[in-house]
């Protein structure tokens, strides 16, 4: 058995028109979501083996403030494949993951997260900053990713900011 938990980045700042997309930071609200995210994922007991990023600045700031909130010890791995990431792309990265890692965490950007998720699935599921959807796949081994002939129907859940914001007092 194992877990990907696919994420997309916290809220980015759009203040600066001229700086390019790759290197648009986190605002305020990102940078208090990514962190809250990390103490969901501490309290549902869904700390990663691995965490897998793409190389923009919003995707690395989030997974900076996430990490050490959910009790990751171990260093993010930046992935520029991610970085607006198709899905034959995904695919490619996800069948890469190393075997000792049974619960891997993804941060990157949409659309490649939603069009993934409704290719694992079946279904469309709209993945809105911080989101964090889980999907519990019965895979032996990570390279057997896209050999499934059925998607995983009903197997994702998606968890929002909004979602948990009551449970840690910020409603």
């Amino acid at each position: 058995m194992r877990t990907l938990l696919l994420m997309r980045h916290a809220k980015s700042s759009w203040d600066n028109p001229a700086m390019s997309d790759h290197e648009r930071p986190l605002n305020d609200r990102g940078q208090l979501s990514a962190p809250l995210m990390g103490e969901w994922l501490r309290a549902q007991k869904l700390v990663p083996d691995l965490i897998v990023c793409s190389d923009a600045r919003r995707t690395r700031e989030t997974a900076d403030l996430l990490a050490p909130a959910c009790g990751f010890r171990d260093k993010v791995v930046i992935t520029p494949e991610l970085y607006l990431a198709t899905v034959p792309t995904w695919r490619k990265v996800l069948r890469s993951l190393p075997g000792t890692a049974h619960r891997v965490l993804c941060i990157g950007h949409n659309p490649g997260l939603e069009e993934l998720l409704h290719e694992a699935t079946g279904r469309l599921q709209e993945m809105k900053t911080a989101s964090i959807a889980q999907l519990d796949l019965d895979l032996p081994h990570w390279e057997e990713w896209d050999e499934r002939q059925a998607p995983l129907q009903g197997q994702a859940k998606v968890t929002r900011v909004r979602d948990i914001a009551q449970d840690f007092g910020l409603d």
